[in-house]
This record gives C-alpha cells, structure tokens and sequence, in this order.
C-alpha cells in the first residue's frame, strides 16, 4: 500500500497518459505474477485457493487474469464464485441489519456447511456439484449445477467478500492459500487525505451498477452505509490472514473514472443520508485530469466496471 500525490498524477494525465497507464498496469500484472508463482508452487499441498476482498476491489477480474498466469505455469484453475453459494432467500429466517431490511452483507446468508463439505471432498480429489444462484429470483437453480473434480496440478479459486472469514476458512485450515485484494492506496494533496481508496471502489461500484446490472445509482448509494457496517465487521478483521496482499488501486484510474462518475454523483438525491459526503467526492473529483479510456487495454482490471473490455463477466 502506498498513497499517491494528486499533483503527480494530474501532471502524468496530461503529459503522457499512455506511458502512466501502461506503467500503473505493469505494476498491477506484476503483482498478479507473483501471487501466480506462489500459488504454483504450493499447488501440491494447497487445492484450494481462498480470495477475498470488498465491494468494488476487482477480485473478479484479479480472479480471472490470475487463472491465465497460472495456465502459463502449468495449473489449471478453476473461478467459483462465493455468490453462487448463498441460500435461497428466507424472509423469516435470514438475518437483518439494523434499519430491519435483510442484511446481503453478513455471511450467514450462505450455505456454510455445503461450503464447507465441497472444500473437503476437492481436497480429497472428489467431485462435486458446484450450485448456480439466480439472483432475479433470490434462489438456488440446482438444474444449472456444474460438476467439478480437480486433478493433477488443477485448484479451485473460490472468490468472494467472505472468502477469509474464518466461519468459511476455519473449517479447511492449511489446506488452502488465502488472498486478499483491495484498492487500498490514498491520494494524498499537499501531505493531507484529499481521495480515499474506499470513494475509489464506491465510484466503481455506482459506475458498474448501473452500467451493467440496471441499478441506479440512487438505489446503490442507499446500500453503501450497510456495505461499509459489513465491511467492517465480516471482511477485513480477516486481511491480514491473507497470504497474499494484492493492491488493486490503479493511480491513473480517478482521472479515468472521472467523466463516468461525476455523471453519477450528480444523481445523488437530497434526502440521501451521506449526501454531504457524497458531495465532497464529486468536488474532489472533477479537480483531477481527464484519461480518455482508449489509453486502458482490453483486459484492463477498470473494464470490469466502465466496460469495453475484452474479460467476460
């Protein structure tokens, strides 16, 4: 993790925006290497590979770029998304949060003990039916289960915002590699805060919402507050469990967010309880330089969220 200087970046933006994304980029895809080669040489030992991070971090796109450098080195992966393991929505059963809706951000909503028993049986080389959430009508879809065994130099890359959280991680202890991905750098502006990494992955999150999964940014804004609470409670007491650290804060990327977001950030409602904050960011937001995005490549990990990439999702 290292904070970056608003000045130095606006300076980049205009002077050779090409150059400074490509360098941030190699950077990143030097990261995703590493963890590569560590997860390659514990294959053996280690199936199953645990990676976690919040809302608006990148893991699945860290997910899937990770999985075309392990085929370099000879090991098949396989992406499961700890989305497809939750449980069928139970208005009575499941658990609330504190304004009483049900609380999509505690890690009692997934089916821990079927977690927990797949973990074992592809440790062990058996198969198992991994399960299809459909999410337009909150429940299982078992009839688009996918059988999955893992064989010789193959591991299970299980992805999700709970992923380290031990009531999930406990059960399978050293048998799997656990790695934690966030955009966790600042920008700083004469040596004070002027842009937190969390409004980095709050823009990405509104952005995407509402580019790919027809939710307005009003509605996301009204989740945030309660994605921050589970946040703090569920997902990174358990960081620095992590094996691997990948920071996944791109210093061009609030240039090149920029004309997507201040589009965004200038829905929030008045009666938006985070409004005053929520301002701030779009001020603070149109001091940086704009980044056109034909300077981002097609597998850029920013393409999960603006689009025009190359990643399926």
């Amino acid at each position: 993790m290292a904070d970056c200087d608003f000045y130095e970046i606006n300076r980049r933006a205009r002077e050779d925006p090409a150059e400074f994304v490509a360098e941030c980029d190699r950077l990143y895809a030097m990261h995703v290497e590493a963890a590569a080669v560590r997860l390659t040489d514990g294959v053996d030992s280690s199936r199953i590979v645990l990676l976690s991070g919040p809302s608006g971090s990148g893991k699945t796109t860290t997910a899937k770029l990770l999985r075309l450098r392990l085929a370099r080195h000879g090991v098949r992966s396989h992406v499961i998304s700890l989305d497809d393991y939750y449980r069928t929505v139970d208005l009575e059963t499941h658990p609330r949060d504190e304004e009483g809706g049900i609380d999509f951000e505690n890690p009692d909503l997934l089916d821990i003990p079927l977690l927990t028993a797949h973990f074992a049986e592809l440790a062990e080389g058996r198969e198992i039916l991994v399960p299809k959430f459909d999410f337009p009508n909150q429940c299982r879809d078992m009839s688009r289960a996918v059988p999955l065994r893992l064989g010789a130099n193959e591991i299970a890359i299980f992805e999700g915002i709970h992923a380290l959280n031990p009531i999930l991680s406990g059960p399978i202890g050293d048998r799997a590699r656990k790695l934690y991905v966030s955009a966790r750098s600042n920008i700083l502006k004469d040596g004070a805060l002027f842009f937190k990494g969390t409004w980095v992955r709050l823009a990405r999150r509104l952005i995407r919402d509402e580019k790919f999964r027809g939710t307005p940014a009003t509605y996301t804004l009204t989740l945030w507050a309660n994605v921050r609470r589970g946040e703090k409670r569920y997902i990174s007491p358990f960081k620095n469990s992590a094996d691997i650290i990948i920071d996944s804060f791109f210093p061009y990327e609030v240039c090149a967010l920029r004309p997507h977001a201040l589009k965004v950030f200038e829905t929030i409602p008045e009666n938006c309880p985070r409004r005053e904050e929520l301002s701030g960011i779009h001020e603070r937001l149109e001091a940086f330089e704009g980044l056109s995005e034909t300077h981002l490549a097609h597998d850029a990990l920013l393409r999960e969220f603006i689009g025009g990439g190359s990643i399926e999702y």
